[in-house]
């Protein structure tokens, strides 16, 4: 059993990559329940667990349970290769009451009780979702963004150099070992079916952290979509664990830590804008701080100036 795509000429020129911060926050709900299963973000947890405290995620893990189909309304593709949250998060709240509600009879849940409910005004549930996740994004996910944001940008941008080296069957040997190029064909192992041509959309391909170690797949009516782990996740919080609630926001303040903690590898000022989603300007006024600070240095490297943390910028970023 499995998912098996046949592409044509249109298609192949259509294949683009996107990351989504609305796709890992959701699959961050899937590590919560099941720690075990994703060790490599045990860091993570040990951080996020004790700030949860009395939010009600109930209704969003009966909508994405453990295993098995997550309501793709929650999941929308991203309909631009660097997405914003708050926009994604939008397009949530736009979802059409009967769309959330046929998606929410296909999940398969323990909790049957937060199903009905939710079918019984999903106009209603939806808003309820939508305002939950904002929450727990602040809660879980908003300080730890940059250092994600930096990781799915290195997959994307090494699976672009891929693609352009070897076409399709390059960039598809080495994705998953669930996934397969036989010919014009992209073949992924399920638990169910699905044959079809792209039908001239495309594929749009997006690495993820949070749903490690395993694919995902969204196919019609939504944009065909494969979710797939990223390269070198083991390596996401090897820094050290992240900082403990705060802290380091206390110290030099919330943007500046942000952008210590994702100046983990070098970058420049406008690679750092769009992580961010600030201007270029306000970027280059926090890093003089940082700079003045003995937190990072600078270095021009052909056209551009990157920005690198020094060794008490990395032992500041690191502090548990």
């Amino acid at each position: 059993m499995g998912v098996e795509w046949r592409f044509e000429a249109d298609d192949l020129a259509r294949l683009r990559f996107a990351f989504s911060p609305l796709w890992e926050l959701v699959a961050s709900l899937r590590v919560l329940r099941a720690p075990a299963r994703h060790s490599v973000h045990l860091p993570w947890l040990r951080a996020v667990v004790p700030r949860l405290g009395d939010l009600d995620l109930s209704e969003l893990f009966a909508l994405a349970p453990t295993y098995g189909y997550i309501a793709d309304f929650l999941t929308p593709p991203p309909d631009t290769p660097l997405p914003d949250f708050a926009a994604e998060l939008a397009r949530v709240r736009d979802t059409p009451a009967g769309n959330a509600a046929e998606e929410a009879a296909r999940v398969r849940t323990p909790d049957e009780g937060a199903i009905g409910r939710f079918q019984a005004d999903p106009a209603a549930g939806v808003r309820r979702v939508a305002d939950t996740l904002a929450a727990y994004w602040e809660i879980a996910m908003a300080e730890f963004w940059p250092r994600v944001y930096g990781l799915l940008e290195a997959d994307l941008m090494w699976r672009t150099r891929r693609l352009t080296a070897g076409g399709a069957q390059q960039l598809f040997a080495d994705l998953h070992p669930s996934v397969r190029w036989e010919g014009d064909r992209l073949i992924t192992a399920r638990h169910w079916c699905h044959t079809g041509a792209l039908g001239g959309d495309g594929l749009l391909l997006v690495p993820s952290a949070f749903r490690w170690p395993d694919t995902a797949i969204i196919t019609e009516p939504y944009q065909p979509m494969l979710v797939y782990p990223a390269r070198g996740v083991g390596t996401l919080w090897e820094a050290g664990p992240p900082p403990a609630p705060g802290a380091l926001a206390a110290l030099i303040g919330k943007t500046r830590a942000q952008l210590l903690l994702s100046l983990r590898h070098p970058a420049s000022t406008t690679a750092l804008a769009r992580r961010m989603s600030l201007t270029p300007g306000a970027v280059s006024q926090h890093l003089s701080v940082l700079s003045a600070s003995g937190l990072v240095v600078r270095r021009r490297l052909g056209r551009e100036v990157l920005y690198r943390r020094t060794p008490t910028g990395d032992t500041l970023a690191s502090a548990p």
